[in-house]
């Protein structure tokens, strides 16, 4: 069964009506009147009698609604994102003869995505409605919407592969949801401390920390320029010429290819800077409230189906932050990431029995080199990362031919789907995610190079362009592949997490997490859950469960493993 919430009043924006609907999406009754998020109940005994049918909670956007039912503690099992589907079912080649794909655009089409993290105000659960600009404006009909997707699915050339992948997008909408609404555990006084280590006590407003204003002056003394400002990438080239470095960047790899006095400075002031911008005081301030970080994710914010972060920098936590993110007290974090996730994705996408039995329980990588296809390691993790992002050159280009013969069915898919994104055609995942295509522009090069007034250099510029498309399509139908494993990772292990017993000593996560494992951190092949200390190593089992179920999803009983290599630590710097 479908519920649909739909607004009923601006005068009254917690006011809903719930439409229910059945499997086809045609309406089971009138709408009932209620109040939303309490339209959302949480788990209530079961009555006498046969278990009632799950429900499958169907909105416009996860993040208009989900939120607010998450402030006041209801969870969600089951949800159907009609903004991400749309824009699933809209391009992939599975659907491209249905009425939905070939209708002209509608406000569907128009929705953008809106930040997954709580905002100010939503102490109140009703809030959620008074965010003005900051909401888009929902289309018209979503059970109406609903059905057209319903249909498309069903009259695809591939309606297995959709329906599982729309049930991971959308599922993957509420994981998001839940982990900007949990956090991830941030120690502040921890994270400070380490600021204050490296570069000194905080400043005033406006001013560099001690560390760094000491570098500057060496940097300045080395140069010559006592007026230097070596945050301005310009004004420092421009000094660096005049002092005869000869650099035609400040980039790491140019000014460590020079012998003067100033790189040493230069470098130690520009790694500090970078953790300044980055994860400074400022964004401590700005993404660490009641002892949590809470990220904006923004699922399927990339074209291949990865997530993306709308600040924060959710999605490239250094090292050194690291040890602020500790568990709470009675509690641990199971680290878990997904060994060479690619690599053996592309395995199963192509039946390749060779490599797929070269990844079995282990590394991967030395199991290329046990086959015989190369000597080193190095080798073949170089040769791989060439083939899937299409290094022709250099020491890759020349284990390519090397791999070939090895596992010719893995590297036979990665060069034909690198010659339809040069012949400007789209490409597919396994579960039906399709590439865009090269558009007008890429159309315009390609249609003018070849004509008798074209010069070389037209020529030359088409056929970079050729080539660069096709690296992107290439890659596109892996990295969008394993986005669908982890995907299809996260939703196992969030019902497995839902199901496991509440923890003896409660955490500080808000409810309805407060005494259950939950998901706090994902970046694309690897997940945090914080669990208590007690479930631990259940946790973890569940973790590996998920990843195996993920791996029969996408590819049945094709023998390719994805072993996880899974942590139990009270802070993350100890996970690696």
């Amino acid at each position: 069964m479908y519920s649909v919430p739909l607004r009923t009043s601006p005068a009254d924006p917690g006011l809903v009506d719930v439409q229910d609907l059945d499997t086809r999406g045609e309406p089971l009754a009138t709408p009932r009147r209620t109040r939303w998020p309490d339209a959302v109940l949480g788990p209530v005994p079961a009555p006498p009698g046969p278990p009632a049918p799950t429900t499958r909670w169907v909105w416009d956007d996860t993040n208009l609604w989900y939120p607010a039912a998450l402030a006041a503690g209801r969870r969600v099992e089951r949800g159907h994102d009609l903004r991400l589907s749309r824009a699933i079912l809209r391009h992939s080649t599975l659907t491209a003869g249905t009425a939905l794909a070939q209708a002209p655009r509608d406000a569907w089409d128009e929705m953008v995505p809106v930040p997954t993290a709580p905002v100010p105000g939503l102490e109140r659960p009703d809030a959620l409605f008074d965010l003005g600009d900051r909401r888009a404006v929902s289309p018209p009909d979503p059970g109406a919407e609903l059905r057209r997707q319903l249909e498309a699915v069903a009259t695809s050339s591939g309606p297995g592969r959709l329906r599982l992948l729309l049930a991971a997008e959308s599922a993957g909408a509420l994981v998001a949801a839940e982990m900007s609404h949990a956090g991830l555990p941030w120690r502040e006084d921890l994270h400070d401390a380490m600021l204050s280590g490296v570069l000194g006590p905080r400043p005033p407003l406006g001013l560099r920390p001690a560390r760094l204003e000491a570098l500057a002056e060496q940097v300045r003394t080395a140069l010559d320029a006592p007026a230097l400002n070596p945050d301005s990438a310009p004004e420092l080239l421009k000094v660096l010429e005049y002092a005869g470095v000869g650099v035609k960047s400040t980039r790491k790899w140019d000014l460590e290819r020079v012998d003067h006095p100033v790189v040493a400075p230069l470098l130690e002031y520009k790694k500090l800077s970078r953790l300044l911008t980055a994860n400074g005081w400022n964004w401590l301030d700005t993404w660490v409230r009641g002892g949590r970080f809470r990220p904006e994710y923004v699922v399927g914010g990339v074209v291949t189906g990865r997530w993306a972060a709308n600040g924060g920098g959710a999605l490239q936590l250094p090292h050194q932050v690291r040890s602020a993110v500790v568990a709470d007290p009675g509690w641990k974090l199971v680290v878990a990431d997904a060994a060479q996730l690619e690599p053996r994705v592309l395995a199963g996408l192509s039946g390749d029995l060779v490599m797929a039995e070269a990844g079995r329980g282990g590394d991967m990588y030395q199991g290329i080199v046990d086959a015989g296809a190369v000597e080193t390691r190095a080798q073949a993790k170089i040769g791989m990362l060439g083939a899937m992002y299409g290094g022709t050159t250099g020491e890759s280009g020349l284990m390519l031919p090397r791999l070939a013969k090895a596992f010719p069915r893995a590297l036979e898919l990665v060069e034909q789907a690198a010659r339809a994104g040069e012949r400007g055609e789209i490409v597919t995942t396994r579960l039906g995610r399709s590439s865009p295509p090269p558009g007008s522009g890429w159309e315009e090069t390609q249609g003018s190079a070849y004509d008798e007034s074209a010069s070389s250099d037209a020529q030359s510029r088409a056929r970079s362009q050729t080539r660069a498309w096709g690296r992107f399509t290439r890659n596109f139908v892996v990295q969008g592949t394993a986005a669908e494993w982890a995907l299809c990772w996260m939703a196992s292990l969030r019902g497995r997490l839902a199901a496991m017993p509440q923890a003896q000593v409660p955490g500080r996560a808000p409810a309805p997490f407060t005494e259950q494992p939950h998901m706090v951190f994902f970046l694309h092949d690897e997940i945090i859950v914080h669990a208590p200390a007690e479930l631990a190593e259940h946790v973890a089992d569940e973790i590996r469960a998920a990843g195996t179920e993920a791996g029969k999803l996408l590819f049945g009983d094709f023998p390719v493993d994805f072993p996880l290599t899974v942590a139990i630590v009270d802070d993350y710097s100890r996970a690696k």
